[in-house]
């Protein structure tokens, strides 16, 4: 052992802190205020979450799943056209079919 580094200490690789993290998720929140003469005029609330996609579903956590922007385009635009579709349907059946809509059909 050298004298001059002292006792060795496990290394731990940026890796391994990575993982930790992701496994077990990491929060990071502050506030942030500014007022002038006792009136405040701004506050910034930053909340931050640093997990896994598995960690963030078990605590319940899948917002990605319903953003339009993360969505692929046709996932994101059939669901609620399928169901405004049906929806449709079941309100023209109500009405006794006195409306004659013409269904017409998508390019997939």
């Amino acid at each position: 052992m050298d004298s001059r580094r002292g006792p060795s200490t496990p290394s731990v690789s940026v890796i391994d802190i990575l993982d930790r993290v992701l496994d077990k998720g990491l929060v990071v929140a502050g506030d942030i205020s500014i007022s002038l003469a006792n009136v405040e005029l701004l506050t910034i609330r930053v909340r931050l979450l640093v997990c896994s996609i598995d960690k963030a579903e078990q605590i319940g956590l899948n917002w990605w799943r319903y953003d339009r922007n993360l969505v692929a385009p046709a996932a994101a635009a059939a669901i609620p056209v399928e169901a405004l579709e049906r929806r449709i349907e079941s309100l023209e059946k109500r009405l006794g079919g006195t409306t004659s809509r013409k269904k017409t059909t998508r390019k997939q």
